[in-house]
């Protein structure tokens, strides 16, 4: 009798310990799925990203965003899944989509939520297919994210009866168009549910997002992993107060934000090669997190670009969370990895790449990883450009070589996101695809701030 009455009240105590806690300020947030470290270091395979078990095996990590769904509208009416050489539509899709069908991680996620993890879907990434054409089609997508990856039904869900915690938004590319829709939507399917279902973003530093801010000024969002880094406003700049802006932040939270309690994260590269800049040590990030949790009430934690870095970067991300009062353990020492920030292009022989790939044009916008042809050789944008020649460009240019259109197979290649995460897409298809509502050059020309345009820019500078 005894024992049956203690063993219910430690499985409850085991539950409460490992729980995720929204209100604790010493979260760490470790993107999964994009294998950055192998982007950047194709030969060092020992150190490419990982199961997703393995980072959930120790106390760091809290919250994982499975990075990405990258394409919203594609074959069947179905988005697209990447994530690289974890599970891409190589891994085998449902029929009549090109949806991936990665059941086989469902018992790794579910492992993870019972160690305490949150796990996210995270949409976008900066590429061409993120976009929403209407409120209406942003709506029916919130409906369509619900059924396949959180509390709904469907017979195509790629991570089959896992499932997730919420959902992340990192649009940098596009449009705005919808996303505001597209959370509300979210809360009216979620809000009334047994289970809590968190609404996050992952904004650029610069204030106000031009993507985002129309969605988390009007619809209460749980956190923001807001981006400092590839920008003047990054974590490099921290001594620059008239750059460094998270009290900017911290005062919309506190004054605008419908959530006056939305948690507020320092989002950073894991090293060197996982942006084109903004990447400072453990020990300098984690006196910027120590004195921002100190001054900020809204601070909760720290993001970072992504886990395989951090990983092969002697795990930074454990320091951190030391510096700002977190506990770690469990994980095994990793070996510290001297990066550099030159990005690789690979290409491999055996067929044309180009056939259905538009020729470059000198009016048309591009976002990072759409491809164009330009002189008989494949190409791919890098980040947010118009008007940059193929070719052009010195030490710095937008667009990659892929090299001649009949030696390039463009599944192997590395992708470049606008984002300028530093992210591996071998073995995705191609992100721009029919029906999918690509905003034409003159409309995003319009519509992009000039100060936003001035800023991807001003990202080729930072390689």
């Amino acid at each position: 009798m005894l024992l049956s009455f203690l063993l219910p009240g430690l499985a409850s105590l085991a539950a409460s310990v490992l729980a995720y806690d929204h209100s604790s300020r010493t979260n760490i947030v470790m993107y999964y799925g994009q294998n950055s470290y192998g982007a950047t270091h194709g030969s060092d395979q020992a150190n490419w990203q990982k199961t997703l078990s393995t980072y959930c095996n120790d106390d760091t990590i809290d919250v994982i965003p499975l990075a990405f769904v990258a394409v919203f509208n594609s074959t069947g009416g179905l988005p697209e899944l990447n994530m690289a050489n974890t599970c891409s539509a190589e891994s085998g899709v449902f029929d009549g989509t090109m949806l991936a069908n990665c059941q086989f991680l469902e018992s790794e996620i579910q492992t993870c939520q019972d160690k305490g993890k949150m796990l996210l879907i995270s949409l976008g990434g900066a590429t061409g297919g993120a976009v929403f054409a209407s409120d209406a089609q942003a709506e029916e997508f919130a409906t369509t994210i619900w059924n396949i990856f959180l509390g709904g039904s469907s017979s195509t869900r790629p991570f089959g009866k896992a499932v997730l915690d919420g959902v992340d938004l990192d649009i940098e590319g596009g449009t705005k168009v919808g996303f505001t829709a597209f959370a509300r939507k979210f809360r009216s399917l979620t809000d009334n549910q047994s289970k809590k279902y968190y609404l996050t973003a992952a904004p650029q530093c610069f204030f106000p997002d031009y993507y985002l801010n129309d969605a988390i000024s009007a619809v209460a969002f749980d956190s923001l992993y807001i981006q400092f880094y590839n920008n003047d406003c990054g974590v490099n700049h921290y001594d620059n107060k008239n750059a460094w802006n998270f009290g900017t932040w911290d005062d919309w939270a506190k004054n605008t934000s419908p959530n006056k309690d939305i948690k507020l994260y320092i989002g950073a590269p894991a090293s060197s090669t996982a942006a084109n800049s903004g990447y400072v040590d453990a020990a300098t990030l984690s006196k910027i997190a120590k004195e921002t949790k100190d001054q900020y009430s809204n601070f909760a934690g720290v993001m970072f670009w992504d886990a395989s870095q951090a990983f092969a970067n002697g795990r930074i991300d454990s320091v951190v969370k030391a510096a700002i009062g977190g506990s770690t353990g469990g994980g095994s020492p990793t070996t510290t990895v001297t990066t550099t920030s030159q990005v690789p292009t690979t290409t491999t022989g055996g067929g044309s790449a180009c056939s259905g790939v538009a020729a470059w044009s000198s009016t048309a916008v591009y976002t990072g990883g759409l491809q164009v042809t330009y002189n008989g050789h494949l190409w791919t944008a890098k980040w947010w450009t118009q008007g940059e020649t193929p070719g052009t460009g010195g030490d710095a240019p937008v667009w990659a070589d892929n090299g001649a259109c009949s030696a390039v197979v463009a599944a192997s290649l590395p992708t470049f996101t606008d984002s300028v995460h530093i992210v591996d897409k071998a073995k995705t298809t191609n992100v721009v695809v029919p029906g999918t509502a690509i905003p034409d050059a003159e409309a995003t020309a319009s519509n992009v701030s000039s100060r936003k345009r001035a800023m991807h820019r001003h990202r080729r500078t930072h390689i």
